[in-house]
């Protein structure tokens, strides 16, 4: 393999978004992971799924904010939703973490490249989750697990 590249259709937040429609229009969007819950849409700054669902023509809804642990039947339904949107594709959280980590999970799971060289790509990138031991412990077991 010559090299895990970053990722070009699936797109992330690195931070909250304030304006969802604005958000899908620059990221030429087809469709959008949310995975936030219904909380977030009263949180200062949070959004709903309603917001999502009316910013593109195609969206899923995995809730995957805290307290959701980040586990592999969480990696599956993340895998499982980007298989069926059509791309590009937001995959979106509160500020960026665990999309970021979703959508280099399944960019390298496509790709079929090893952990290490997605968490050396997203470090690269400065993909938000590549910051959190967490995260990269679930990326990298997503990618050893579910390939």
């Amino acid at each position: 393999m010559a090299g895990f590249e970053s990722p070009t259709d699936l797109m992330f937040n690195r931070g909250l978004i304030a304006d969802p429609d604005a958000f899908a229009r620059e990221g030429g969007a087809a469709s959008w992971l949310f995975l936030c819950g219904e909380d977030f849409a009263a949180m200062e700054g949070g959004m709903s799924y309603a917001d999502v669902r009316a910013a593109v023509p195609e969206s899923a809804n995995v809730v995957s904010d805290p307290p959701q642990p980040l586990d592999m039947d969480l990696a599956r339904r993340h895998v499982a939703a980007l298989d069926d949107l059509p791309r590009p594709t937001l995959v979106t959280c509160r500020t960026g973490p665990r999309s970021s980590a979703a959508v280099y999970l399944y960019a390298g799971l496509t790709a079929g490249a090893t952990a290490e060289e997605v968490l050396a790509r997203a470090e690269a990138d400065g993909a938000p989750f590549a910051a959190s031991d967490d995260l990269r412990a679930w990326v990298a077991q997503g990618l050893a697990e579910l390939s």
